[in-house]
């Protein structure tokens, strides 16, 4: 199985730099100079090799420089282009606590037993996404599959991941899981005056 590790979001200056979203945990080794990265623009099969030539972080960023790519131009060509690895190269991770991202990509997610909701289906992970404030599993909603729910992957919201029973537990404090939740003040307001009115029609 094709892992995406990393994608080129967009150049950076004129020599060369692009902005990488990361999207493993092991930043440091994937992207470490001298790695050579396996790359292709999306909807494409080809792969092409890229050398980093460095990597430093800028604002919360990853920024690479890679061989053969020393301009604006350059960089702007490979611009989108999603770096893989292949699932079977990955070793097994020592750690039970630690996972891959594929590893939990599909899982269900429901709540934790002992609350009133208990045992609620929440829908399954559509990925876990990497941010510079932390880890966030993306959710596609059971109720509606064009939904997303973003979940904060912290122990104190996600007490238990099971990849050998295939399902993930969560605790979500009062309001994560509103369909609002998030949003500026003024559009939640006038979601939610939406719905009023939509359920006002109905009952007339």
């Amino acid at each position: 199985m094709e892992l995406v590790v990393g994608r080129v979001v967009k150049s950076h200056g004129i020599k060369g730099e692009v902005v990488v979203d990361v999207r493993t945990d092991e930043p440091e080794e994937r992207f470490a100079v001298g790695a050579v990265l396996r790359g292709r623009k999306p909807r494409e099969q080809e792969l092409h090799n890229y050398t980093v030539e460095a990597a430093r972080e800028h604002s919360g960023r990853l920024l690479l420089r890679l061989n053969g790519v020393a301009d604006r131009t350059g960089s702007d060509a490979i611009r989108g282009v999603l770096f893989v690895v292949d699932s079977a190269d990955l070793s097994p991770s020592d750690d039970p606590d630690e996972f891959y991202d594929h590893e939990l990509e599909g899982l269900p997610v429901r709540i934790v037993a002992g609350r009133p909701d208990g045992g609620t289906e929440i829908g399954t992970v559509r990925e876990v996404l990497h941010t510079a404030a932390g880890e966030l599993l993306s959710i596609r909603a059971a109720d509606d599959a064009r939904r997303e729910i973003l979940i904060p992957f912290v122990t104190e919201i996600v007490p238990t991941v099971s990849v050998a029973d295939g399902v993930i537990e969560i605790d979500p404090p009062e309001g994560l899981l509103d369909p609002d939740f998030g949003e500026p003040p003024a559009k939640a307001k006038k979601q939610q005056d939406l719905k009023r009115r939509r359920a006002t029609e109905e009952n007339e």
